[in-house]
């Protein structure tokens, strides 16, 4: 049976090669009599598959040996809580970049725990469609020299608006401010240079693996800074101190986590995965700009190549359009309830393929209603 294909926005496609695996494995993994979900998170069977992916995450993002990756639960919904809860520091002074949805949630989560300025900001509360279309110029960020972090959302995923540049912190005059960011729908979708960041975060069910695991990559410096109040399960010392097992971790995700990440390796590593985000998502976006149906509003210059949000022109269509899609297996195209219209997600999952036969539909239908 051919799969469709699934350009949910998360959870979503995963490489159709480890799924086939973890079929394989499901009642006995490598011989131990156990499937991943039955073994105990301490015995050594599952102390190989969570060290193995840890290390094979640090060799594909080439992580440096002062930065901890933690393995934790609650996605990065939980983690706007658990990042002011460990990094907002005496002050309490906590930055902003607001570019869509996400940072959105971010910042009003955080106002529960510091004191919360929004540095740059592009919402346009005027729009119908598209609140957030652009990334504000680094010379209209006004930053705090003083903030414990600043926090930005490297790719939008409801909004498709993606960070193509990181700002220098010295030259805006903030050079102590450590960069936190969101980066649960791009990372591993492109290189991304570490150490220009104190603290990395995203849930995986975007473009690692299923829901349920968090990935937290930190810098070693801001480990212990935790403010008191904060459970012990969420402090990142904590956490890091006992190899992400002070509580069970999410034993089945990460497996798969790893598996991909395994996969990843086996395409090439994140270089050659870029080459094909960025083909994928110039096919899509050369479609959408050509028609007089469909239309884009996002920046060109901060284009997601993950979240590809675009509009019909006539609404009253979107209902035709979308059962027409899924007639030819092209599925959760339907946007997000916040701002309407449709979305793709084309996550490094998503094959060539997949895209082209979503570029043929959306011709084909502009084609019937000429």
């Amino acid at each position: 049976m051919t799969r469709p294909w699934n350009f949910g926005a998360g959870p979503a496609t995963l490489p159709e090669a480890v799924l086939r695996q973890v079929a394989g494995e499901m009642l006995d993994w490598h011989g131990s009599g156990m499937s991943v979900m039955e073994m105990s998170h301490r015995g050594k069977e599952f102390m190989a598959i969570i060290e193995q992916a840890e290390a094979d995450l640090r060799d594909l993002m080439a992580v440096p040996s002062n930065y901890k990756i933690l393995f934790m639960q609650g996605g990065a919904i939980a983690e706007n809580a658990i990042i002011p809860l460990n990094l907002a520091g005496k002050n309490q002074k906590i930055d902003f970049i607001e570019t869509g949805s996400w940072t959105t949630k971010s910042l009003k989560e955080a106002r529960r725990y510091g004191d919360v300025h929004i540095a740059a900001s592009s919402l346009d509360p005027a729009a119908k469609q598209g609140k957030y279309t652009c990334i504000p110029s680094f010379d209209q960020w006004r930053l705090r020299s003083d903030a414990a972090y600043l926090h930005l959302c490297s790719n939008e995923t409801i909004d498709g608006v993606e960070f193509f540049d990181w700002p220098d912190m010295a030259a805006l005059g903030a050079p102590d401010v450590p960069v936190v960011a969101d980066v649960s729908s791009d990372i591993l979708s492109r290189p991304l240079d570490v150490s220009r960041f104190g603290l990395l975060f995203g849930g995986a069910q975007k473009n690692i693996g299923p829901a349920g695991l968090t990935i937290v990559i930190v810098r070693d410096d801001l480990l212990d800074q935790s403010n008191p109040l904060c459970p012990l399960a969420f402090q990142y010392k904590t956490v890091a101190e006992n190899g992400s097992m002070f509580n069970t971790p999410p034993t089945f995700p990460i497996y798969i986590a790893g598996l991909v990440f395994q996969w990843l390796k086996q395409q090439g590593g994140v270089e050659a995965v870029e080459r094909t985000n960025i083909a994928k998502a110039k096919l899509l976006y050369d479609a959408l700009d050509a028609s007089d149906l469909y239309v884009c509003h996002v920046d060109p210059s901060v284009r997601s190549r993950m979240n590809v949000p675009f509009f019909l022109r006539d609404e009253s269509l979107n209902d035709a359009f979308l059962v027409g899609a899924k007639a030819r297996g092209l599925l959760q195209l339907k946007g997000h309830k916040s701002v309407g219209g449709m979305r793709a997600s084309i996550y490094n999952a998503m094959p060539l393929e997949g895209v082209q036969a979503l570029v043929d539909y959306l011709r084909e239908f502009e084609q019937t209603r000429a």
